[in-house]
C-alpha cells in the first residue's frame, strides 16, 4: 500500500453515499467486538476518501448534462452549495431523468483552492 502524502487532505464527502455508511457501520462494529483499532479504523476511512476519490476522476467515463431552476444558492467555507428545482438530466445514450429538487456540493479538488 503506498503512503499517503502527510499535506494532502481528501475530502469525507462520499462518506455519506451508501458505500461509505456501509464502510463506516461495519468499522464501528468492529470496533465495539474489539476486532479493530480505532487508530486503524481511522486510516481505513481515510485511504476510502483518498481511492473514491481517485478512481472516480479517472476511472469513470460518463457524461451527464442536466438543467433546472436555481433555487438557492451559498458560497462558504470554499464550498459552493446550489439546490435546483425541477431538474432535467440527459446521460450517454439513456433515457432522461427527472427530479423535483436536488442540492448539489462543490469544492476544489485539491486542498488549498490551486
Amino acid at each position: 500500500m503506498a503512503a499517503q502524502p502527510k499535506n494532502e487532505n481528501f475530502y469525507e464527502l462520499y462518506r455519506v453515499s451508501s458505500i461509505g455508511t456501509t464502510l463506516a457501520d461495519t468499522i464501528d462494529d468492529m470496533i465495539t467486538l474489539n476486532k479493530l483499532e480505532p487508530q486503524i479504523a481511522m486510516r481505513l476511512l481515510a485511504t476510502f476518501d483518498r481511492v473514491i476519490a481517485d478512481v472516480l476522476s479517472s476511472q469513470v467515463k460518463s457524461r451527464m448534462s442536466f438543467k433546472g431552476n436555481l433555487d438557492t444558492y451559498r458560497f462558504c467555507d470554499e464550498v459552493w452549495t446550489f439546490v435546483l428545482k425541477d431538474v432535467k438530466f440527459k446521460m450517454d445514450n439513456q433515457s432522461p431523468l427527472e427530479a423535483s429538487r436536488i442540492k448539489i456540493v462543490s469544492m476544489n479538488s485539491k486542498p488549498g483552492g490551486t
